[in-house]
Parts: structure tokens; sequence; C-alpha cells
């Protein structure tokens, strides 16, 4: 016993690593990043887990959404812009508070003081561990598993092969679908992703499983799955972390809110090549993607302005030729892919996020600005694995195997707006009555079947590939995956620079690892392929770069 309470001591302290804890429901538990060693229990260990997890998610949705164009990417060389500590973060969470923090709940519930009682903790621990590790082998190549979670034994762990990672994974979700199989209580337990509902954790982990299937091309393990009919098919069952509106100690916002509703303005940048796909298309998305401040952008139905924005002054170079380089016209002002300029006054004049998924507010031609408190608050979510992503995957195997892709798409899509749309309830002070109407919806997405039915060959992947980014908007993770696969959209923006060296196919090792570890090498350039991307090498690949 004492020997226990000794492991559960040094993995509670070591183990509580998080950036944040963005959740209203948190202003009633202690904090994790301080908890002290007579706070061992297991439900403070879950609270840290689900939030380095959710931590995991946040960097893997930006960093997606970064290279795929659906956000906005500074600079313009992507060796510089990826260094070695791009991914510290998430192996660090993965390692000393997912593996570790989910055994010190596996060793309390195998003790006399457990007795078993756990089996929800730990099987939503395991689930949580399997997806990170999924996802550090499509964003590395390989990763800790074997070796891992045993710093005693192992002090530099070997890292494991990329298969053999994802055969551990999926084994861990076979193990925490045994655990949850039964419905066990929650004991305490909060559960920030599906209130103690064991029936959605397992459809989440079987959804997990069909994203193991689709990315490395396993049309009979993802047929399977389908035909079980076990799985996150429906909005109400959507993966997903919810945010509140709290703004200090601790901020429960979303943080595109956070870092958009200031009294200095809007932060960030949105991106240029999703705006302008959405607007040239009349999306039914696009009021509640993007708010603007202004109703005209310098450069497209504005006069030039060099100091506000100072690239609509610019000729666009030949590699942009058909391509928007600066300017949107009707107040879409963002940013280019790579563009790396410094940053001018137009906290009060560019496009924030808006009311979907951030909590921002919902664009009803008021072009007022953004500021504390306006719109939802911020009590939007951190998309993970929603029901229309799935019909996108089903969409992609139908592709994949001559099948018609159609009616997947036309389900993503319908799912993708729906999800959108019903988010205005956050902004109560929006005039809805600019809202896309039903009919709206219904002629874009006809059209859209319209077209796709109609292209072929690299047309038609375009618009099944563009549709599917647009609906991953907020949670990007496995658009870098798809990409990687596939090629396709091939109508992204260039990047900013003629050459902005190869397009990364992985990220660099973590430099906290590589400082530790021994046994660890860091790589020379972002163009080692993980062991599903089977297409060309670097430069020449993806097409787009």
């Amino acid at each position: 016993m004492k020997k226990l309470v000794k492991i559960l001591m040094i993995a509670f302290i070591t183990g509580s690593v998080l950036n944040s804890c963005e959740t209203t429901e948190l202003d009633l538990t202690v904090s994790p990043n301080a908890l002290s060693p007579n706070q061992a229990d297991p439900n403070l260990l879950l609270n840290s887990i689900q939030f380095g997890y959710r931590n995991n998610m946040t960097t893997f949705n930006n960093l997606g959404s970064q290279l795929t164009r659906i956000d906005y990417m500074f600079g313009r060389n992507y060796f510089n812009n990826f260094s070695s500590a791009t991914m510290s973060g998430v192996w660090s969470t993965t390692y000393s508070n997912l593996f570790l923090n989910t055994q010190a709940i596996i060793d309390i519930n195998n003790s006399e003081v457990g007795n078993g009682n756990f089996n929800f903790h730990v099987g939503i621990g395991q689930a949580m561990k399997a997806h990170s590790l999924l996802l550090l082998v499509d964003y590395i190549g390989e990763a800790a598993l074997s070796q891992a979670g045993n710093p005693a034994e192992f002090p530099a762990p070997l890292l494991d092969d990329g298969p053999s990672v994802y055969a551990g994974a999926l084994a861990l979700l076979d193990e925490a679908e045994s655990l949850l199989s039964s419905g066990p209580a929650t004991n305490g337990a909060t559960d920030f992703y599906y209130a103690g509902d064991t029936a959605k954790w397992i459809r989440f982990i079987n959804t997990v499983r069909l994203k193991a299937a689709i990315t490395t091309g396993d049309s009979a393990t993802f047929n399977s799955l389908i035909a079980a009919d076990n799985y996150i098919s429906d909005t109400a069952d959507d993966m997903q972390f919810t945010y509140g509106t709290r703004e200090l100690q601790p901020d429960t916002r979303h943080p595109s809110y956070a870092g958009d509703y200031t009294p200095t303005g809007a932060g960030g940048y949105e991106s240029n090549w999703l705006m302008n796909n959405m607007l040239q298309r009349n999306d039914p998305r696009l009021r509640y993607y993007f708010y603007r401040q202004e109703d005209a952008t310098p450069g497209a139905d504005a006069p030039e302005d060099e100091e506000t924005l100072a690239c609509s002054l610019a000729v666009p170079p030949a590699h942009y030729a058909g391509f928007i380089y600066c300017s949107i016209e009707q107040g879409y002002w963002g940013r280019s892919h790579g563009n790396d300029e410094g940053i001018p006054p137009d906290g009060f004049l560019k496009v924030a996020s808006g009311v979907y998924p951030a909590g921002g507010r919902f664009d009803d031609n008021s072009f007022a600005n953004v500021g504390l408190g306006l719109g939802g608050g911020g009590a939007g979510v951190e998309p993970i694995l929603l029901a229309s992503y799935v019909d996108f995957w089903r969409g992609q195997n139908a592709i994949a195997t001559g099948g018609d892709a159609a009616p997947f798409l036309q389900a993503g899509m319908e799912k993708s707006i729906a999800k959108a749309a019903s988010f205005i309830a956050l902004d109560g002070n929006a005039d809805g009555s600019v809202a896309p109407t039903a009919m709206d919806v219904s002629d874009y997405v006809t059209a859209t079947i319209a077209d796709f039915n109609a292209a072929t060959g690299d047309d038609k992947e375009n618009i099944f590939a563009e549709q599917y980014w647009i609906a991953l908007y907020g949670g990007g993770a496995e658009a870098y995956n798809y990409y990687r696969r596939t090629g396709f959209p091939t109508t992204l923006s260039p990047n900013w620079e003629l050459d902005p060296g190869p397009f990364p196919r992985t990220f660099l090792y973590p430099q906290n690892e590589v400082t530790t570890n021994a046994n660890l090498t860091q790589r020379a350039d972002l163009t080692t392929q993980v062991f599903w991307d089977t297409n060309p090498a670097s430069p020449t690949f993806p097409p787009a770069n």
C-alpha cells in the first residue's frame, strides 16, 4: 500500500501538465495545475487527462488547419515555421499526463482501495490516450509505446514504428471498450465530453477505429465498423469540448474568442483561401464562421491602404496568378498562406472568428467592432470527431472502392451546415433575419451535388475535398492526413513565398525529448513520410505546394 501511494504521488505531481482549464464546470473544482499529494484521487487525475487530451486536440487541429489553408499560416518557409518545439507540447502532455495519470488510475483501480470501481475512468482515459497516439504517429511518424510510461526502467525510451503504434493504440481501444461496455458508474468523476454516457464513449471508440481504418486505407475494417452501426453518426454524439464564458481565473473561453474579442480588437487572421472559396459559392456557413467588422476591403472594393493592408498596393507575383493574393471583397479581410508581413493597426478592421465554433458574433451585417463579452462570450466548442466528418470518411471510402460518394458528400454538408447554424443561439443580439434560409441551404447543397456528379477526375476530387475542408473548420487535424494521402484539393492557394521548401510530410521530433533521450537523433528536414503516406517524395507532392 505504501508503494502504491508513493507511485500515485509521483505520477500525480509530474503528470498534471496542462495549459489552461477552459470550462465553466472547472469553476467548482480544484485546479489540476496545483494538486498536492493528499489530493491524489482518480477524479482529479481524470480531470487532468481530459484537459490534456483537449490541449492535444487543439494543437493537432491548429497545425492541420494551418498547413491546409483552413486557417492562416504565418511564415514563408515551412522548415522555419515548424521547429523542433512544434510538437513538444503534445509529446509532453501525452507521456507526462495521459500515460502517467492513466496508469496511476489503473493502479488505484487494481488495488484494494479501488477494487474495480474506477473502470469508467480507466476506460475513457485509455480511449483518449489511444487517439492521441494515433495522431502522434500521423504527425511525427513514430512514437514511444512499448517503453513508454516507465521512466525507471526506460529513461530513454526507444520509439516504435508507425504500424506498431497504430496496433498498440487499437489494442488500447479494445481495452477501453471492454471496461465501458458494462456501463460502469462514474463514481464522482466529471466527464467533460459525454456526461458519463458510456454508450456515447463506445461510439467514440468505434469512430477512432474508423479514423485509423480510413487513414491506412483498410476498407474491409472500415466497412465492418460501418455495418455494425455503432459509431458517431448523429450530431448529438459529436466528440467535442465545450468552452465557457469566464474571462479570468481560469479563462474558460474558446481560445480563438479570447484572442479576437479583446479591447484592442481581433488578434488573429482568417484564411483568405477559405473565405474566398466560401464567398464565391455563397456558402451558408460563411456568416457563422466569420465575423466582419468592415463592409469593404482595401484593394478589393475599397481604396488601397498602405497602413492597414500593405499588400493591397502590391502587384501579385506570377505564382499567384488565378488566386486571391491579398484582398477579398465585402470586408472579408484576412491573410494568405505564408504572409509574414508585420501587424498593422487593423484589430478593428479585419475579420474575427464567428459564432461557430468560437462562440463569437454572428455576422448579421452590423459591421460593429468586436469586444469583451460580445456574441456568445466564447462559449464555443473544440471539434474533435463529428458526425459530419464520418460522412466525409464514408465518401472517401466510396471513392477509393469505386462507389458513389455523392450521398455521403450531401449528408456531410447538411450536418455541417445545420451544426454551424445552431450556434446562432449563442449570440442573443444577432439579427437572424439575414441568416441563410432553408431554401438557401437546399439550393447550395443541390447545386454542389450536381456539380460533383457532373465533374470527372481531379475536378470531382477537388469538389469533395473542398467541402471536407469547409466542414473541418475549427477542427482540422484530419485535413493534414487527407491532404498527404490524396493530394487534394489541388485548388489550394500557393505559399506567399515562391519556394517555401518542401511541404511538411511529418514534423521534427520534440526538442525536449531529443535533449533528454540519448536514443533519439533529430531529423534534418520535414520530408520523412508516415507509413501510410505512399505518395511521391517531396517536393513534387502534394501538387498544390
